[in-house]
């Protein structure tokens, strides 16, 4: 293989990032590794990788370093000996707060940092399906972007480095709400004999309404107006008291449904009865 771009470290090497380094090696990138656990670096350096015997010869070894390791705590662990000139992108999953207090540590000890989100699996590493969101310092990100683009598409979401965890956080929320939310309607179905298989082009429709809803119900987030464009909060409560009802009955597990009728029954009372459904961003903003 013969290595033309900006070289790049990746410390780290799981399943994403062992993705994320043979990325860069199919782009081209001279790319040096590091992992506690040095047998994960074999395949790579089969393919042109070269393994560094600490972390702090491994952010050595190139002016670009991407951190993917378990949590916060390890990144602390392998970000280790001076950071001049280097500049740090950290893919570790973490929080906002955490990460801004990072980006002062790193600029404390001469380097600059990005943290990002991968909202791919690692076999989609590297191809244009892969999204990685990015947040820091706009300038530092155009710098590096055509290097990080052999990740995937790459999305700046702004200046602020715990932009890029809150994104993430919001996102977890919604995909579990999904992932639950079918769950929940499978194990109703099953007590009807009907398999989640058989349920799957009902479920897919719905989850294809609702996605054609979301730039219409975020425009009433943002100006904080909810017409009863389909349906009021009242109209959706009574539907909730047959589904809350009815999972009872049938002796399946009623806690989302009870959850999201008490999150109605509070916008209801807080006067959004006569709102459309949007109103309910309300409670979710109150602690």
């Amino acid at each position: 293989m013969t290595h033309t771009g900006t070289p790049v470290t990746v410390l780290g090497l799981g399943l994403m990032g062992g993705a994320l380094a043979g990325a860069f090696l199919r782009a081209g990138h001279p790319t040096t590794v590091w992992n506690r656990t040095t047998a994960k670096a074999d395949d790579l350096v089969a393919r042109g990788a070269t393994l560094a015997e600490s972390p702090a010869a491994a952010i050595a070894a190139a002016p670009l370093v991407v951190v993917c390791v378990s949590d916060d705590d390890a990144v602390a662990d392998v970000l280790d000996g001076p950071l001049d000139g280097r500049v740090v992108v950290n893919l570790t999953s973490g929080t906002p707060s955490r990460a801004r207090a990072r980006a002062e540590e790193v600029a404390r000890r001469g380097g600059g940092y990005l943290d990002g989100g991968i909202m791919a699996v690692p076999e989609a590493v590297g191809t244009a399906s892969s999204v990685v969101a990015y947040s820091g310092p706009r300038p530092l990100y155009d710098a590096h972007a055509l290097t990080l683009d052999s990740l995937g598409t790459g999305l700046h979401l702004g200046d602020d480095p715990g932009l890029s965890a809150t994104h993430e956080m919001a996102t977890l929320v919604l995909v579990w709400g999904m992932l639950d939310g079918f769950l929940n309607g499978a194990a109703i179905l099953g007590t009807a004999g009907v398999s989640a298989t058989a349920y799957l082009p009902i479920a897919r429709t719905a989850i294809d309404t609702v996605a054609g809803w979301l730039p219409g119900y975020a425009r009433q987030v943002d100006d904080a107006t909810y017409p009863a464009d389909d349906g009021t909060v009242d109209t959706h409560l009574a539907a909730m008291a047959n589904v809350v009802q009815e999972s009872e009955s049938l002796g399946v597990n009623a806690e989302l449904p009870r959850l999201v009728k008490a999150l109605a029954e509070r916008a209801a009372a807080a006067g959004h009865g006569a709102s459309g459904y949007v109103a309910l961003v309300e409670q979710f903003r109150t602690p």
